[in-house]
């Protein structure tokens, strides 16, 4: 059976060492059954074939918009990424910009580089993963003294699905509730929990600990 580009994404995470399984002590101090480490992506085939997974999750969900928005620094290469694949694979040719981390005032000057943002654009935020929403509560200042944009969501690599330490919702429910900005993911902790179930990925020795965890922290 043919897999679908969230099961072909899932496969991808864990062939280069981005998904792994075992026993973590996260940030949060939680201990996990899983890690994901989006820093094992270091070399261009590996980038260009997240440009195609994000491009097809826009796709997928039909999220217009006119240009790309990458959050320094992860979210560069992201969105240049996503751009060209948008390109090659779908024939939709979106802007792309990305903001510095201080405003240049010379040259062209302003904060962005790429597409200079005008009143009523649409953008897609791209970036890694979400962990509390930080980047998107530090980017949206940010596009909003730039020009009277409109975010028409933001896509991430993997929604973890799990509660914030002071709440019961997730860091994506959470920039939902607060900015009404939709979060999109290439895949969820649900998604993964399948793979292994329907055998797309090994690791059904870790399912009951997955379960365990998703029912302590899941959302």
């Amino acid at each position: 059976m043919e897999l679908t580009y969230k099961e072909k994404f899932i496969k991808f995470m864990v062939e280069n060492g981005v998904l792994t399984f075992g026993e973590f002590t996260l940030k949060s101090g939680r201990k996990a059954p899983y890690f994901i480490n989006t820093g094992n992506y270091k070399k261009g085939a590996q980038l260009a074939k997240l440009g195609e997974y994000y491009a097809e999750c826009i796709i997928s969900n039909g999220i217009e918009g006119e240009t790309l928005v990458g959050p320094a620094y992860k979210g560069i290469p992201l969105a240049v990424a996503t751009a060209i694949a948008l390109s090659n694979n779908h024939g939709k040719d979106l802007n792309y910009c990305f903001d510095r981390k201080e405003v240049k005032d010379h040259g062209e000057g302003g904060l962005f580089v790429g597409k200079q943002l005008t009143d009523g654009e649409r953008v897609i935020l791209i970036e890694d993963v979400m962990t509390s929403g930080k980047a998107l509560r530090e980017m949206l200042p940010k596009l909003e003294a730039a020009a009277n944009v409109k975010v028409a969501g933001m896509v991430i690599s993997v929604d973890r699905m799990e509660k914030g330490l002071n709440s019961d919702l997730s860091a994506v429910q959470e920039v939902y509730k607060e900015f009404g900005v939709k979060v999109y993911s290439i895949v969820t902790m649900a998604d993964i929990i399948s793979a292994i179930e329907n055998g797309v990925i090994e690791g059904k020795e870790y399912l009951a600990k997955m379960k365990e965890y998703r029912t302590q922290y899941g959302v």
